[in-house]
């Protein structure tokens, strides 16, 4: 009796434990059987760099919530999971693991830095999920250091080598800009990155580099490297970096009599940035960016309508990234035919011509856009558009 008692209960424990196998890893394949489509939000909603996610979350909620009014995806709602990696690396791959595992999210969003989204990538590559940035700018996001694209990784910004080059010709062409200086976070490999291809670029058009300068995240007195800098009598300084340094400085500078150009990347695109450095500092400051609230184009026009009326604020570019985001990551879910990982990876990758509120993207086989840039001057604290250049 006791011999198949034992038997019965073996029989029973391998059966439960095949179907609950069974289970999971039907959930985790695919999100067939939910009634929702769960997408993963990992993003920065407190701590230093807290406005980039913040923003770009508004835009992927407002899209989100059109799309399932508009009945949702493949006849499923969207559900987001939302969670704060506190802007921190360690953080976003901790939030990164819980989503695939946990939450069993088809894809994850986010995170908003280049840092940040390095991070969680890992999480992302081992359990076979999608990650996309919208504002992970570092050219190593989505290539690893052999070369080697990163299978399930994806941005849908432009890097930073693009924005350098940009700038650099900016401020040797059209500003006819031949001396200057570079001020760098050197905790950060965004700002690194695009100091170097400034650099690059600049001297080849013949203009001179005279020092490279350099501070770290959370400083917030300069005034000892802003002294050196205006010893060097430069005509214009490159400041790749963030808004919470980036703000500090400029003010500082100012008060030390520097009134040249200062130039910098998308770091610069924060309502803080004003609050921080005052609108009078933030004359002769120009930056390349996403986007811009002038463009009237017709994806522009409505989705500022839009966020508008759902906000009551004017969407500022990270809005605008976290927007089209939410959209370029249904229209391949729609393109894979299923909420798969593998598949919806493969409809990423072959994305062509998806037309957004920032620009036309098509990924190329770096797993980057080929999108366009904008370059942006601050006059009187407000954001003046300039320019608007394809990549080529």
């Amino acid at each position: 009796m006791k011999k198949k008692l034992a038997l019965f209960l073996t029989a029973l424990f391998v059966t439960g434990a095949v179907t609950g196998c069974g289970k999971n890893t039907q959930t985790t394949s695919s999100n067939g059987g939910a009634e929702t489509i769960k997408i993963g939000l990992d993003y920065e909603l407190s701590g230093q760099v807290a406005t980039y996610g913040q923003s770009l979350v508004q835009g992927i909620e407002l899209a989100f919530e059109e799309i399932n009014k508009a009945g949702g995806v493949l006849g499923k709602q969207i559900e987001p999971v939302k969670v704060d990696n506190k802007s921190e690396p360690a953080e976003a791959a901790n939030v990164a693991s819980k989503l695939v595992t946990r939450d069993k999210v088809v894809a994850i969003l986010g995170p908003a830095t280049s840092g940040n989204t390095k991070g969680a990538a890992p999480v992302a590559i081992q359990n076979k999920v999608p990650l996309i940035s919208a504002s992970a700018t570092a050219d190593d996001v989505t290539v690893d250091s052999n070369g080697k694209v990163r299978e399930f990784i994806f941005k849908t910004c432009f890097s930073d080598s693009f924005q350098g080059v940009i700038m650099a010709n900016f401020a040797y062409q059209d500003l006819g800009k031949k001396n200057a200086v570079l001020l760098v976070d050197s905790s950060s490999d965004y700002s690194k990155g695009l100091s170097k291809s400034f650099k690059e670029t600049f001297e080849k058009f013949g203009g001179k580099v005279l020092s490279e300068e350099a501070y770290q995240s959370k400083d917030t007195n300069f005034k000892a490297v802003l002294t050196n800098i205006k010893g060097l009598n430069p005509d214009v300084i490159y400041l790749p970096g963030y808004y919470e340094e980036v703000g500090l400085i400029i003010k500082q500078a100012r008060e030390l009599g520097i009134n040249i150009p200062i130039l910098g990347g998308d770091g610069y695109e924060s309502p803080k940035l004003v609050e921080l450095a005052g609108k009078s500092a933030l004359n002769e400051v120009y930056f390349t960016n996403h986007y811009s609230s002038k463009d009237t184009s017709s994806e522009v026009v409505n989705f500022q309508k839009a966020f508008k009326d759902k906000y009551n604020k004017e969407p500022d570019a990270f809005n605008a990234l976290g927007y089209d985001l939410a959209y370029f990551c249904v229209d391949a879910l729609k393109r894979a035919g299923e909420a798969d990982p593998i598949k919806l990876k493969d409809a990423i990758a072959s994305t062509k011509d998806f037309k957004g509120v920032t620009g036309i993207i098509t990924i190329d086989e770096n797993h980057n856009p080929i999108k366009s840039i904008t370059i942006l001057q601050m006059k009187d604290g407000e954001q003046i558009f300039l320019k608007k250049l394809d990549a080529k």
